[in-house]
């Protein structure tokens, strides 16, 4: 889940990404785990009175006091572990084992539960804000990382908060990546910056018990000015090949009047049957008017002529 802040500016952003990979309405209850305690300590609490009773003959305070403190040793030292999680346990400071899913126990005072991790797949939100490429113009962009932790022991021990370092090597690389490349690769080759930034995290968080799953690049603003500049690039490289296309088949249709005009033997004819084509051309996309001289408009002038003469 992750937290958007815009700014007056449409062009920025700022992402943040959030501790929990679960979001309201899907988190486990506590329930359970809260009536196994109770029964527990209920039945510790049953039987230390029970064996007190049988060997002193009644109930003392005493017999109530090392109930009542037998039945918080059995509920502190009784855990339970969701599916998706594994608990790091300590024994006097040092590493002892990971524990769960599912009931487990520990020594009190002796050993304690150091961090509860959950091993789901979390999605991650980084971005590069105004990041300058290798032909210096500014960038934003907004990436989606997908990760998971399958070491709980590195991500316990190796790193002090690996989810805040994860989102920060990502982001790292990120703004390595786009500094390293000029704007046009950045905009275009973007499954080239997903792999590129996938190959350099892996290696970057792998002693953390972490791995990348997959990086997506979701955005990416260009400034008004650059954006305007690349679509008129795009734009005449498009008529170029269209102009390239139009003379290639020029080429092909005179090679085929060539070899008309040695079947024919007329070059006028065949001049006439070109000019035929490209009038019937010009009428079919209906784009102007076609204006062809006549003998009657000769004539037609010579008479104006003589009358004025006369």
């Amino acid at each position: 889940m992750t937290r958007t802040e815009k700014t007056p500016d449409a062009r920025r952003f700022r992402v943040a990404p959030e501790v929990s990979t679960e979001v309201v309405g899907e988190r486990v209850s506590s329930t359970g785990v809260l009536l196994f305690s109770a029964a527990l300590f209920a039945v510790v609490l049953a039987v230390v009175l029970g064996a007190g009773l049988l060997v002193a003959g009644r109930v003392t305070l005493g017999v109530v006091v090392a109930a009542a403190v037998a039945a918080l040793l059995a509920i502190g030292c009784c855990h339970i572990a969701q599916q998706w999680e594994r608990v790091v346990v300590l024994r006097l400071g040092r590493f002892s084992r990971v524990s769960g899913p599912g009931l487990f126990w520990t020594i009190p005072v002796i050993e304690a539960n150091a961090m509860r991790v959950d091993m789901r797949t979390r999605v991650t939100t980084f971005y590069a804000e105004e990041t300058l490429t290798a032909d210096l113009v500014p960038m934003n962009v907004d990436a989606v990382l997908f990760w998971h932790v399958w070491d709980a022991h590195a991500a316990c021990t190796e790193v002090g908060d690996f989810t805040h370092a994860v989102e920060m090597a990502a982001q790292t690389a990120l703004r390595d990546a786009i500094g390293r490349a000029s704007a046009a690769e950045v905009a275009i080759r973007r499954e080239q910056l997903d792999r590129e930034l996938k190959r350099v995290l892996e290696e970057k968080v792998a002693p953390w018990g972490v791995t990348i799953l997959s990086v997506e690049v979701r955005d990416i603003l260009l400034p008004k000015e650059l954006q305007e500049a690349m679509s008129l690039e795009a734009q005449a490289e498009q008529r170029k090949k269209a102009r390239i296309i139009l003379m290639e088949a020029e080429h092909d249709i005179y090679e085929i009047l060539d070899e008309m005009e040695g079947l024919i033997g007329d070059h006028e004819a065949v001049a006439r049957l070109r000019t035929m084509h490209l009038l019937n051309e010009s009428l079919r996309e209906g784009k102007g008017t076609v204006v062809i001289p006549s003998a009657f408009a000769e004539g037609f002038n010579e008479g104006v002529g003589d009358l004025l003469k006369g």
